[in-house]
C-alpha cells in the first residue's frame, strides 16, 4: 500500500472511528446510567433527552412525590399541619435532592432545609393559585435560586389557604448523570488514544519494516558485503526505494566482480607479457653477447645473428603494438573510419597481400569469391584487414603440417557477407573452442614460448567485428584444421522517391 494511501486512511480513521465509537459509548453508557437512575430513584420512562436536561431529570425525580402530595391534600389536608408527617415526607424528598416548604395563609409553617439556603426561593414563592404553569410540570426559578419548584394549593380544615412546595436544587447534577459525563470523557480519551496508537503502530510497521531492511542493506554495502538480496515486499514508495537499492547493490556487485576479473586479467596480462617478452629479450641478449665475444666470426654468422636479433626485436614490437591496440579497443578509444567498401575489390587486395606473405613462408594460399561485383559493406578497411591478418597469423602460429594451406572464401548470405578463413593446422579441441575468443585465453596451457603471442589476438578480432555490428565464430577438428567465420552487414541504398 502506498504511503499516500496510508496517510489518507489514517486521516479518515482518526475522524470517523472516534466519532462512531463515541456514539456507541454514549448509547451504551446512557442506557446503563438511565437504568441506574430508574432503579435508584424509582422512576420510569427515562430517555436520553432527560439525561441532557438536568431540569427534566429533577422534575422526573419528584413526580411521584408531587402526585402523592396532591392526592393526600385532597383527601386529608389536615395532615399538612402534622409536623411528624411533614418531617417524614421531607426526608424522602432529601433523598431525591429536594425539600418541602409549607405555607398557611402568608406564613411558612415548615421549611425542610436550612433557612438561609432556602431564602432565594422563599422570596420568590408564588401566591395561592398564582402559578402560571401546571404544578405537575414545575416552575423553574432562575437567578440566585436555581431551583425547580412544584406547587400544590389546598384549603386547610379551617378554610385557610395553604400551599405546599416541592423544591429541587438544579445547580447540582445527580451522581448518575455526573458519572455519565465522566465516563463519556474517559471513553472519548481512551478511544482517541487507542485509535492513535493503532494507527501509529500500523504506519510505523509499514514504514519502519522496509526502512529497517534498507538500513541493514546500506550497512552491508558500507561494509563491502554485497552478497545479499533485498526483496521489495510492497509496490509502494518504500517498495520502489527497496527495488532501486537492490538494483544499485546488483550493479555494485557486478562492478566489484568485474573489477576483480579485470584485476585478475591485468595480472595475467602482465604475467603473459612478461613471459612473452622474456624469450625475445633473452635471445637478443644471447646473440648480442655472441657478437661481443667474437662467436660470430664469419660474415655468414654475423648476418644470421643480426637477423635473429632483428626478428626478435620485431616480435617484441608486434607484441607491444598488439597490447596497445587491445587497450584502445577495450576502452573504446579507437577512432573507426567507416566507409563504403566494394567487397570484391577490397578482398582481392587482401588476398593479394596474403598471397605474397604466405608464399614467402611456404604456405599454399587459395582465394575464392562468390559475391557479385556490386555488393558493398560499410566498414573500416584498416581494422578489417587487421582482423584477417590476425586470424591468418594465428593459423600460421599453430600450423603443424609440412605443407601448410590457408583458404580465403567470401560468400553472399542474404543481408550479410560471410568471410571464411580455413587452414589445415593442428585444430582446436572441442573443450577449448568456445573460449578461443576470450581475452588472454590460450589453448596451450603450458605456454610454449615458441608459439609467441599474448593470448589477446582473437579477442581483438572479436571486438572489432562486434563494433562493426557483425559476428564471429569458428569450427575445428583436431589434426585436420580450423575455419574462422565472420559476417559483415551489407550496405543497401534506400531509394528516394520524388
Amino acid at each position: 500500500m502506498k504511503l499516500k494511501t496510508r496517510l489518507i486512511i489514517a486521516f479518515l480513521t482518526v475522524i470517523l472511528i472516534p466519532i462512531l465509537l463515541t456514539v456507541m459509548l454514549a448509547v451504551l453508557f446512557g442506557k446503563y446510567q438511565m437504568s441506574a437512575i430508574e432503579k435508584t430513584y424509582e422512576i420510569t420512562g427515562m430517555t436520553t433527552e432527560n439525561l441532557s436536561n438536568s431540569v427534566g431529570v429533577m422534575s422526573r425525580l419528584t413526580e411521584k412525590f408531587y402526585n402523592e402530595l396532591d392526592q393526600m391534600v385532597s383527601e386529608n389536608p389536615g395532615k399538612m399541619e402534622d409536623a411528624t408527617f411533614l418531617e417524614e415526607f421531607n426526608q424522602k424528598l432529601k433523598k431525591k435532592k429536594g425539600y418541602l416548604l409549607v405555607r398557611k395563609g402568608s406564613t411558612l409553617i415548615y421549611v425542610g432545609t436550612d433557612i438561609e439556603a432556602a431564602e432565594p426561593v422563599i422570596s420568590r414563592l408564588p401566591g395561592y393559585g398564582d402559578s402560571d404553569l401546571e404544578s405537575e410540570n414545575g416552575l423553574y426559578l432562575g437567578g440566585e435560586a436555581q431551583a425547580l419548584m412544584k406547587q400544590v394549593d389546598f384549603l386547610y380544615p379551617d378554610e385557610k389557604e395553604g400551599s405546599a412546595f416541592i423544591v429541587v436544587d438544579v445547580r447540582g447534577v445527580i451522581p448518575e448523570v455526573e458519572r455519565l459525563y465522566l465516563d463519556m470523557v474517559v471513553g472519548i480519551i481512551l478511544v482517541l488514544v487507542l485509535t492513535a496508537a493503532v494507527l501509529i503502530f500500523w504506519i510505523y510497521r509499514g514504514v519502519m519494516g522496509p526502512l529497517g531492511k534498507m538500513q541493514i542493506a546500506a550497512q552491508n554495502i558500507k561494509d563491502g558485503n554485497l552478497d545479499f538480496e533485498l526483496k521489495a515486499e510492497a509496490d509502494d514508495e518504500l517498495g520502489k526505494l527497496c527495488q532501486s537499492l537492490e538494483e544499485m547493490r546488483m550493479r555494485l556487485q557486478d562492478n566489484a566482480e568485474e573489477k576483480i576479473r579485470f584485476d585478475k586479467e591485468n595480472k595475467e596480462l602482465i604475467s603473459n607479457i612478461s613471459h612473452d617478452l622474456k624469450t625475445p629479450v633473452t635471445a637478443i641478449k644471447g646473440y648480442a653477447e655472441g657478437i661481443m665475444d667474437g662467436v660470430a666470426d664469419t660474415p655468414e654468422k654475423m648476418e644470421r645473428y643480426i637477423r635473429t636479433i632483428y626478428n626478435k626485436a620485431s616480435e617484441m614490437d608486434t607484441l607491444i603494438n598488439e597490447l596497445t591496440l587491445y587497450t584502445k579497443i577495450d576502452t573504446n578509444r579507437i577512432p573507426y573510419n567507416f566507409n563504403t567498401l566494394s567487397v570484391e575489390a577490397y578482398f582481392e587486395d587482401c588476398a593479394e597481400d596474403l598471397s605474397v606473405e604466405l608464399e614467402s613462408r611456404g604456405v599454399e594460399f587459395g582465394y575464392f569469391n562468390y559475391v557479385e561485383a556490386d555488393v558493398k559493406v560499410i566498414a573500416d578497411a584498416e581494422q578489417i584487414k587487421r582482423v584477417v591478418h590476425n586470424i591468418v597469423n594465428n593459423s600460421l602460429k599453430y600450423m603443424d603440417k609440412p605443407k601448410g594451406k590457408i583458404n580465403l572464401r567470401v560468400k553472399d548470405v542474404g543481408d550479410f557477407v560471410q568471410v571464411e578463413l580455413e587452414d589445415n593446422g593442428r585444430g582446436i579441441a572441442a573443450k577449448d573452442l568456445p573460449n578461443i575468443f576470450d581475452r588472454f585465453y590460450r589453448t596451450d596451457a603450458s605456454r610454449n614460448s615458441s608459439k609467441g603471442g599474448s593470448g589477446i589476438g582473437l579477442s581483438i578480432v572479436k571486438k572489432i567485428i562486434e563494433e562493426h555490428g557483425g559476428k564471429i565464430w569458428a569450427t575445428s577438428r583436431e589434426d585436420t584444421g580450423t575455419t574462422m567465420y565472420f559476417v559483415l552487414r551489407k550496405y543497401q541504398e534506400v531509394p528516394i522517391y520524388e
